[in-house]
């Protein structure tokens, strides 16, 4: 029953809601996508998605200093009912449409290549344009 509790627990988080939520509707997200469209800092994003991870839940890869998140194949009925539940549920939530707009708008302006980094793999969204000067555009992914 230890599972069932630790797999409730880590459900039991807004921004972990949200990241699934995120994951529910895009294959595969960076570190920087979750920071910019929930508004929380690199170490609060790596560490929701650690317990996500270490949960079963998300898998990530590295591509140079930046990590990109998936969900992973649940195996497990239980799981895959509850999370199957609940993606029916964040869709009819109204702040759902809400999280996904901002992720949208985070994807355009990244695309137009102001995803940058503070040099250690971390979105430095609050200096743009000093950190592009610098050269440390995104890669745009």
């Amino acid at each position: 029953m230890k599972d069932v509790a630790r797999f409730f627990k880590v459900l039991a988080d807004d921004a972990r809601l949200k990241m699934l939520w995120l994951l529910f509707n895009k294959q595969e997200l960076c570190v920087c996508d979750m920071m910019e469209t929930l508004g929380i800092t690199q170490s609060k994003a790596s560490r929701h998605l650690a317990t996500l991870r270490h949960a079963g839940l998300v898998n990530d890869r590295k591509v140079g200093a930046w990590s990109y998140y998936s969900l992973r194949p649940v195996e497990n009925d239980l799981e895959r009912a509850q999370l199957g539940a609940l993606r029916a549920s964040m869709a009819a939530h109204p702040g759902a449409a809400e999280v996904l707009g901002e992720l949208q708008t985070w994807l355009r302006a990244k695309r137009r290549g102001t995803c940058v980094t503070d040099g250690a793999g971390r979105a430095a969204d609050r200096m743009p344009r000093a950190a592009a000067r610098r050269g440390l555009a995104h890669d745009g992914r």
